[in-house]
């Protein structure tokens, strides 16, 4: 698994770095969202609970992914219609990004995939640290689910690490907790999924949690009548009804809480 060595270890991972540590100070200098625990602690526990997770990331998932893109040169959209270059990753992203989509939704409406996602909802903020807060249960499952994606995309080995780099790095933006213009940010959501989008998906409502699940490209909530972009940020509070004790919030019972009974 050399090309994983050579794109994600020494390009991508040094990159995604970055970004965290931009998207951190800019969201300390202009917050979204008042904090609400201290910033320290939840580092603390959001970093011990996303090590055996990007352990799965890094070990299981990127070269089951890569793994899978060898069936692709007999099957697949990228096998099946042979594009130009770059029409052909366009499309790729768009099927794999869907495909995460979908998964989310599941994540959401599927009570045992649920048992592991609300782990990272119960964050009582959201910020960019949050994005690292993800059980390596649902890890293990995305290896599966997003699979599937890989070999109906046909994509490449090379095109499955380069959107592997852009998600990860979305997936930092959004849950970050920088103010942007507004102005900007409603050109931007039409597009992307941005901060504000992505924090109605975090609120205790459950008609907000229900909504705005797209990882990258938010057309795809609109295309499901799941976009929403309404409440406003001061009203919104962060996290899971049921779990509003920080003290609870221990990263040894975040990782045991999907064993248990919810």
């Amino acid at each position: 698994m050399g090309l994983i060595n050579k794109i994600f270890d020494k390009k991508a991972a040094p990159l995604l770095i970055a970004i965290y540590v931009l998207l951190f100070v800019a969201e300390r200098r202009r917050k979204l969202r008042k904090p609400t625990e201290p910033l320290t602690k939840r580092i603390v526990i959001n970093s011990i609970v996303a090590v055996p997770a990007f352990g799965l990331l890094r070990f299981v998932f990127l070269p089951a992914m890569v793994k899978l893109t060898l069936k692709n040169k007999t099957y697949g959209v990228g096998y099946l219609l042979p594009l130009p270059s770059f029409l052909r990753l366009i499309c790729t992203f768009l099927i794999l990004d869907y495909g995460n989509y979908l998964w989310h939704v599941l994540n959401h409406r599927v009570p045992l995939l649920w048992r592991f996602h609300v782990v990272h909802h119960t964050d009582l903020d959201l910020d960019t640290n949050t994005a690292l807060r993800f059980h390596f249960g649902e890890m293990i499952g995305s290896v599966f689910f997003r699979g599937l994606f890989v070999l109906l995309s046909g994509a490449t080995a090379k095109e499955v690490l380069a959107y592997e780099l852009v998600f990860e790095a979305a997936t930092q933006f959004h849950h970050s907790n920088m103010k942007l213009p507004a102005v900007t940010e409603t050109y931007l959501n039409k597009l992307i999924v941005t901060p504000r989008m992505h924090g109605i998906h975090h609120s205790i409502n459950k008609d907000e949690t229900d909504s705005n699940y797209s990882v990258i490209f938010s057309f795809w909530d609109r295309m499901h009548q799941t976009f929403k972009i309404n409440p406003y940020q001061n009203h919104i509070i962060i996290g899971v009804p049921e779990y509003r004790d920080a003290k609870q919030m221990t990263a040894r019972y975040l990782l045991t809480m999907p064993f248990k009974k919810l």
